[in-house]
């Protein structure tokens, strides 16, 4: 699959789960910038057939590489970031999971019983980024044991294989060409702003600058009732120039941390 038709399908997706999302893009649009994406997230755990190497399988076959990896440790999280060499209007990717040797026997448990009821074409490398939720029942009390160790886990045992979010490159914003100024745009029209570590995570000296919504609240049907979680949420990056004149092009371990915490729950307002 083209990349074209491989992000459209997960714009769609996602947008479905964030309407957020496209209210935001549209805004944009309407202000004339032209949105660009900077980058495109996921989440998984460290097993073998849906680790980071499977996921990542259809961005390879079309030239992304390996550009860097990242560990947070409070977390139980490893990441990787991949890039199309030579192609900077190529939106980054970037891949996380969860260690689970490294999280509580309960959360083993957990994934490793769900596994069974898992139909195992759903795990297909070309396509497990579609793959959406794989697990079948879901327990809205287990989503919550899981949150109450780990909110990666929680999200990941509902939402499954989509983009977790999209990313606006402030840099292509003529407008709005900073993340302060894109900020007080979303606080103006409602949107709820991730404060965690501050509004704005990162530094100029840091060459990274992120923001980012809190996860729409969209209802789930669980096996024991319809409850209302966090999904997924849109993100905003603005990037420096090294000490070569080179954009930055990586990520900030302290900054994308704080970044996760836009799918923790919260009380909607």
């Amino acid at each position: 699959m083209e990349l074209k038709a491989i992000f459209d399908r997960l714009w769609h997706d996602y947008t479905s789960q964030n309407p957020s999302a496209r209210k935001i893009f549209n805004i944009f649009n309407d202000e004339g910038e032209n949105v660009v994406n900077d980058h495109i997230a996921f989440r998984t755990l460290d097993l073998e057939d849906i680790d980071i190497n499977a996921l990542v399988t259809p961005f390879i076959k079309n030239g992304y590489v390996t550009r860097g990896e990242y560990h947070f440790e409070e977390k139980h999280l490893y990441a990787k970031h991949f890039e199309i060499p030579g192609d900077k209007n190529a939106p980054r990717i970037f891949i996380s999971q969860l260690i689970l040797d490294d999280v509580s026997p309960f959360i083993r448990e957990v994934f490793r019983e769900a596994f069974l009821t898992v139909d195992r074409k759903k795990l297909d490398s070309s396509n497990l980024i579609f793959a959406g939720q794989i697990f079948n029942p879901i327990s809205y009390r287990m989503y919550q044991m899981l949150r109450e160790e780990s909110e990666y886990a929680a999200w990941f045992y509902v939402f499954g294989f989509r983009a977790n979010h999209f990313t606006v490159s402030v840099n292509a914003l003529k407008k709005y060409n900073s993340i302060y100024k894109v900020n007080d745009l979303l606080k103006k029209y409602g949107f709820r702003l991730n404060t965690s570590g501050g509004e704005v995570k990162g530094t100029r000296e840091e060459l990274l600058q992120q923001s980012s919504t809190m996860a729409d609240l969209v209802r789930v049907d669980f096996e024991d009732g319809t409850y209302e979680i966090p999904s997924c949420y849109y993100e905003f990056a603005q990037r420096y120039p090294d000490a070569n004149g080179e954009l930055y092009s990586g990520f900030i371990a302290t900054s994308a941390d704080k970044i996760f915490e836009s799918t923790n729950l919260y009380k909607n307002r």
